[in-house]
């Protein structure tokens, strides 16, 4: 077997065991999220399969949340690069997020359950980083389409309200996002529009 044979092997064993962890700790919760359930969840003979390429909980989490987040991004960012003007920009966020949140029902409510349990600390930052918002809000300060506010105040409150999508399909799976979406969209968009 050759390097890259075995490099493409090792990336789709661990890509695997990636899925199974979101699945597990989506569908029984983060505190039941042991390597043996995950083990039995992606079909793997031993959990050293698991720690051959994770050295414990902390890094598999880590990698989970990366893993995530980088879907998020990728999703969103995709939306916001195409959209032309700072108000098109909120708009295409608020929709990627919720949209993707939607869509992608067990990554972001296992990434969630990371969070709220606690396991995603030892001073690493928190994966909701609300800077790029601030740009596309200062953007529209700038260019004078948005009203004069606390950038970080609203882009905080903006990616709260998006962050709570995941909760509300935990209460309601029939929610129906593209109007949740809509009416995010129509209050930011009320909220920061210099012409009131």
């Amino acid at each position: 077997m050759q390097v890259t044979e075995r490099s493409a092997a090792a990336t789709a064993r661990r890509a695997q065991v990636l899925e199974a962890t979101i699945d597990v700790v989506a569908e029984d919760g983060f505190a039941k999220a042991s390597f043996a359930r995950i083990c039995e969840r992606a079909g793997l003979s031993s959990t050293r399969l698991i720690s051959y390429h994770f050295a414990g909980k902390a890094e598999l989490v880590a990698a989970l949340v990366e893993h995530v987040v980088a879907g998020i991004g990728d999703h969103v960012g995709a939306l916001v690069m195409a959209a032309e003007t700072p108000g098109e920009r909120l708009r295409a966020y608020i929709e990627g997020v919720v949209g993707y949140a939607d869509t992608h029902r067990a990554p972001m409510s296992a990434l969630l359950q990371v969070v709220m349990s606690g396991a995603w600390g030892d001073g690493r930052p928190a994966p909701s980083d609300v800077s790029h918002l601030e740009r596309i809000l200062a953007d529209g300060q700038r260019s004078g389409a948005m009203r004069e506010f606390d950038t970080h105040v609203m882009a905080s409150t903006i990616q709260r309200a998006v962050e709570a999508v995941p909760f509300q399909l935990e209460a309601d799976a029939d929610l129906d996002c593209t109007a949740y979406a809509a009416e995010l969209v129509e209050l930011f968009d009320r909220a920061t529009r210099a012409d009131q």
